[in-house]
């Protein structure tokens, strides 16, 4: 017997929700694109570049700690950095769960603490626990198919309106073509909301084959690391519904600020470098520090005025 999508629970978030400005996201026609970030600052930058979605990117999170995007983070340590950029933008996240942290029963958890920190979605990719790195050499076994599936089942029934997006790696672990297709009819009718088609590839031919062979009705999102070349115009006349750049603003802060520490240490003195850095005012704007000052100016007055009456 064949196993039908679970059905739709009442939603009881807000309009405006993030889970449904994200479902929207999705559905829209042109492509949406999302932006990984690792942390409220990040985030924000963004927010402010006009991007449309926020990626809670497990790489960027792992490599800020200083450990390797291998399941090293606990599933709490994840979470609160996905909750610190929902709570510091109006963007939805996306986040990253790399193959939900566990079993079925981990993923029921993670799901329902995702939620109520006001995250948007999640990914869970077909891998096996723990994962490694997509573009790592090494053990990139995937999960067996009904294990995955009921992942993503139990993940689609617990939710209140989360999105769950199934992540297949079908063609990072080699299988190709047909296993991820097949995934994907699984995973859609246990209930996921979109699919994410990853590939280490030069080119983008086999995500373009993937799509044009897809029948399925849930938007394909892409992570065009590897195949940088496509643009987003190529994305959207292929079919695809979002496009994440997962990890290019941790990599160039990278090799910003590796240059600018070596020419402090080199010339001894930071005067030649100045010129090039973002100045202390862009630091305090993207802190929200002169909202914090009207605020407290407002709040003070307002005590001032109240304490005058009482007089």
């Amino acid at each position: 017997m064949t196993a039908s999508r679970p059905p739709q629970q009442d939603r009881n978030d807000p309009p405006d929700g993030a889970a449904r400005r994200l479902r929207a996201a999705l559905a829209a026609p042109r492509l949406t694109r999302a932006m990984g970030a690792h942390s409220p600052l990040s985030a924000r930058l963004a927010e402010e570049a006009g991007f449309d979605v926020v990626w809670s990117s497990g790489l960027e999170i792992s490599a800020a700690a200083g450990v390797p995007d291998a399941n090293i983070l606990a599933m709490g340590e994840c979470l609160d950095a996905a909750a610190g950029l929902a709570s510091s933008v109006d963007l939805p996240v996306l986040a990253d769960c790399d193959s939900g942290f566990g079993n079925v029963n981990n993923v029921i958890h993670m799901v329902r603490s995702y939620e109520a920190r006001g995250v948007a979605g999640v990914c869970i990719e077909d891998k096996q626990f723990p994962k490694l790195n997509s573009f790592v050499e090494g053990n990139q076994d995937l999960a067996p198919l009904d294990d995955f599936a009921a992942k993503i089942r139990g993940a689609s029934e617990t939710r209140t309106d989360m999105v769950v997006v199934a992540r297949l790696e079908a063609l990072i672990s080699g299988q190709g073509m047909a296993e991820a297709l097949r995934r994907a009819d699984v995973y859609e009718r246990a209930g996921a909301d979109a699919l994410l088609i990853h590939s280490k590839r030069k080119d983008p031919e086999e995500v373009f084959a993937f799509r044009e062979a897809y029948r399925g009705d849930l938007p394909v999102i892409v992570v065009p690391t590897t195949y940088n070349q496509v643009t987003v115009e190529e994305l959207e006349q292929r079919g695809f519904a979002m496009a994440i750049y997962a990890n290019q603003a941790l990599r160039s802060s990278i090799r910003a600020m590796r240059e600018t520490l070596t020419r402090i240490m080199r010339d001894g003195t930071t005067l030649n470098v100045e010129p090039e850095l973002a100045p202390l005012k862009e630091i305090f704007d993207l802190q929200r520090m002169p909202q914090m000052l009207e605020q407290q100016e407002r709040y003070e007055s307002l005590g001032r005025e109240l304490a005058e009456a009482a007089q």
